[in-house]
């Protein structure tokens, strides 16, 4: 079982005003002193832009660079999102990284809310879908689609609607998927040959169950503790794990527990205890 990082888990976000971000030197640090081998980038600008230096960055942790999230407007005709895509993929080829892990932007700031997509819009994201998972492919990089909350993939039938329509593959993020109503583990056994990378996140579903009917909003939720340290909530990881080993999957497993944090956690404590109990948690399944 190959095992990876993910700022998130630091509470590293993309989002504005999403908690304190923690320093890179932090963070990797970190993630070399609890046994992890590789990691994620994290969100665009928290590494260096320039690609040699988002390099040695990462290595100079001896941590192998997975990939990225790359968040992409893919529904707006008036936006081609291959420009961007060809110009992350250039930063691949000197930084390393063999996953592009895309979310359908929906051109708001923020995951609270989002515009609903008409027939043309989904065919413009089923396009571009396909048409970035075959830029990728020629550079030797693998495309897959992050359904997550706030985007125009979150629920499970708009999830299910994309891989029926399109050639991308599935960036299984548990977390996000039960938040957008799936049932997780048969969503696996559904598309478990379209999986080409985890992102493994633990949830408290009594929570994640109120995102749907508008109870409160995915700000409110990662503040109040919606995820959960891998084996402390309600995904039963075993399951998949077994599935995904039953087709042959040999990808990425990504630890993820999006929180917020407050401040500077004093040395050896703050998001490394979660993320060592997920990380202990999750190798104990591994065959």
């Amino acid at each position: 079982m190959k095992i990876a990082g993910a700022p998130i888990s630091w509470g590293v976000c993309e989002v504005p005003d999403w908690g304190y971000q923690l320093s890179p030197e932090r963070v990797l640090t970190e993630m070399k002193e609890m046994g992890l081998t590789a990691t994620e980038f994290g969100p665009q600008g928290w590494l260096p832009q320039e690609p040699q230096a988002r390099a040695a960055a990462v290595s100079g942790y001896g941590l192998a660079p997975v990939g990225a999230f790359f968040l992409a407007i893919m529904h707006d005709p008036a936006v081609d999102p291959i420009p961007a895509v060809q110009a992350e993929l250039d930063a691949f080829a000197v930084a390393g990284g063999t996953n592009l892990i895309l979310a359908a932007d929906s051109g708001r700031d923020g995951y609270d809310s989002r515009p609903v997509l008409d027939e043309a819009g989904w065919e413009m994201l089923f396009t571009n879908l396909s048409r970035i998972t075959e830029v990728a492919a020629a550079r030797g990089v693998t495309a897959s689609l992050h359904p997550h909350w706030g985007t125009m993939v979150q629920n499970v039938d708009e999830v299910e609607r994309v891989l029926d329509h399109s050639s991308v593959g599935l960036c299984l993020d548990t977390g996000h998927l039960a938040c957008g109503g799936a049932d997780v583990v048969a969503l696996v056994k559904k598309y478990a040959d379209r999986v080409k990378i985890v992102h493994a996140k633990d949830i408290h579903k009594e929570l994640t169950d109120q995102l749907l009917p508008g109870t409160i909003t995915w700000g409110q939720g990662v503040k109040a503790g919606m995820f959960a340290p891998i084996g402390e909530g309600d995904i039963d990881f075993a399951a998949i794990v077994a599935e995904l080993d039953r087709v042959g999957f040999d990808g990425y497993y990504v630890l993820e527990q999006d929180i917020m944090i407050d401040g500077e956690p004093a040395p050896g404590e703050g998001p490394i205890i979660d993320a060592k109990k997920s990380f202990a948690a999750l190798r104990a399944l591994a065959k």
